[in-house]
């Protein structure tokens, strides 16, 4: 079927409605998800007439060996073109008769007496923006019929086993991610709801935090906190990293004790409606810093970041504000002795800098919390050895030979400094490269702090930028700490058997065995200063 004519669209609602009474009623029309707005957008970007794009939405999968589903997650490209998070589904978009249409699983007994119903396709109608809906077990008769009476191709992410010349499955990608990239206003919206909710869990966590006594507890409110406002999915893991554990970029064991602890790192992010936020504060235990050493990193990556963000506007490479980022990070550490015996020049063309800060200044953020875009992925990954990211999923803008910033883009701006012993003690202090610009003395007093993150998440405006991220930081967490501990824990004590688990002694400093003949990486190739 190519569409609905009217007498036939008249019997399949006659059908359901029989079968299924219920039906949405609205006093005012519902919000959609712009789907229709995309698919026209991402043809526009094929730069095609006539075509066909098709793209299959999560099957509901058995997880293996198991008579239990694999937790649904929707696939992102086919929610950018349906805003559809129902499983079994599919989205098909005829570019030159500009007809969007969604193809839903069929209602059956089982389905509905087991797990409920899905939408009918009077709902369906009634809740996503689409001008047709078909049953999914159509969908094959469809395409092929398609084919038969145009001469257009079919646009695919995946080749689906098909090698017909009449199939295409490189363009859409490359189409998608140009217009992914930059986000329409619903898009905004939905990231801005996505921090607000983030940023009233992190507040919760604040508020908690004398009745913390494990890493546990600290990840159990704040999805306590996301859940309670209707965001069931985080956008990624919760790292919740006391100590020296938030010296593992992405440390997601969450189970250890926090006594004796200085610091926690907690990056922690909900998605809402699919779409991601991405949010990381660096705090104390108490209302006041633990240590000089801990407070002083604290305020250089505040500092740092501030000026990264001020930064921001159409026009500026993101890359040469992630230099500038690490040119603040040598000066900084400089002034705190850590850095010595050498220019700030000489420290960054060595690549000292990479021993505190190893990771890019941020990332795109929207259906993904590491989203696509049409640049070439971090220069992080290769050149420096370091591979973080699948090479054709995350597209970041920190890369020598990436664009400049647009309106409508959502990044990160993430710097941190970290205390790894094992990167210290493996790669940068056997090095004689790097090794005479670190003061070993200093050094061991900035252990225990671990690492300091702090992330926010910034939309590129027309004149300039806008923070999205309204968790609390600096002197404002202070307080909200300090207002926490004098009203005391709202709520049920939490005690956790794991919380008296003895900690592991570790000296003030110990160099770990490392791989001989240790080869120092340097980076003068690839960190040009800015002009």
């Amino acid at each position: 079927m190519n569409s609905l004519d009217a007498d036939a669209l008249a019997e399949r609602l006659k059908g359901e409605m029989r079968d299924y009474w219920l039906h949405i009623e609205a006093d005012s029309p519902l919000e959609k998800y712009p789907a229709k707005h995309h698919a026209q957008r991402v043809a526009e970007r094929l730069n095609v007439d006539n075509g066909l794009i098709y793209l299959p939405g999560m099957p509901t999968i058995l997880l293996p060996d198991s008579d239990q589903p694999q937790p649904f997650r929707q696939l992102r490209y086919f929610y950018y073109l349906s805003g559809v998070n129902e499983p079994d589904c599919h989205i098909t978009y005829d570019i030159s008769r500009d007809i969007l249409t969604l193809w839903i699983p069929e209602i059956t007994p089982r389905q509905v007496i087991w797990f409920g119903r899905g939408s009918t396709i009077a709902e369906a109608f009634e809740k996503y923006d689409v001008d047709d809906v078909g049953y999914s077990s159509e969908v094959d008769q469809f395409l092929g019929d398609w084919l038969k009476e145009s001469t257009g191709k079919i646009y695919t992410l995946h080749q689906y086993c098909q090698t017909s010349s009449r199939h295409d499955s490189t363009s859409l990608k490359p189409a998608m991610d140009a217009c992914r990239v930059i986000k329409t206003p619903d898009e905004i919206n939905l990231i801005k709801r996505a921090n607000e909710i983030t940023a009233h869990a992190h507040k919760a966590v604040l508020s908690n935090i004398s009745s913390f006594r494990n890493e546990t507890e600290v990840e159990a409110v704040f999805l306590d906190a996301c859940i309670s406002e209707g965001a069931k999915h985080q956008a990624y893991k919760i790292i919740a990293a006391s100590g020296e554990n938030a010296s593992t970029l992405h440390y997601v064991k969450n189970d250890e004790p926090l006594e004796g602890r200085q610091l926690m790192c907690l990056d922690a992010g909900c998605e809402w409606h699919c779409y991601a936020s991405d949010v990381t504060r660096t705090f104390p235990f108490s209302d006041s810093w633990p240590s000089a050493e801990g407070k002083n990193i604290y305020d250089l990556v505040s500092e740092i970041q501030r000026v990264c963000i001020a930064n921001l506007k159409p026009g500026v490479r993101f890359f040469d504000v992630h230099i500038l980022a690490h040119r603040k990070v040598i000066s900084g550490l400089k002034q705190l002795g850590i850095f010595h015996n050498g220019t700030d020049l000489e420290i960054f063309m060595a690549g000292t800098s990479l021993a505190f800060f190893p990771h890019g200044l941020g990332h795109h953020v929207g259906l993904e919390v590491h989203d696509v875009s049409d640049v070439p992925l971090m220069a992080m990954d290769v050149q420096c050895g370091i591979p973080v990211y699948k090479p054709d999923m995350c597209k970041s803008p920190v890369h020598p030979s990436s664009g400049a910033l647009r309106e409508g883009m959502v990044v990160t701006v993430e710097p941190g400094i970290y205390f790894s012993r094992y990167a210290l003690s493996t790669v940068y202090l056997p090095s004689p490269i790097h090794s005479k610009y670190i003061n070993k003395d200093v050094l061991v007093k900035y252990l225990p702090v671990g690492g300091v993150r702090i992330e926010d998440d910034i939309l590129i405006t027309a004149n300039g930028h806008e923070n999205l991220t309204t968790a609390p930081k600096g002197d404002e967490m202070l307080q909200i700490i300090r207002s926490g501990m004098k009203n005391g824990f709202n709520g049920k004590e939490r005690v956790m058997a794991s919380g008296n688990r003895p900690r592991r002694s570790i000296p003030d400093f110990e160099l770990l065995p490392h791989p001989t003949n240790q080869q120092s990486r340097t980076f003068s190739q690839i960190f040009n200063l800015p002009q």
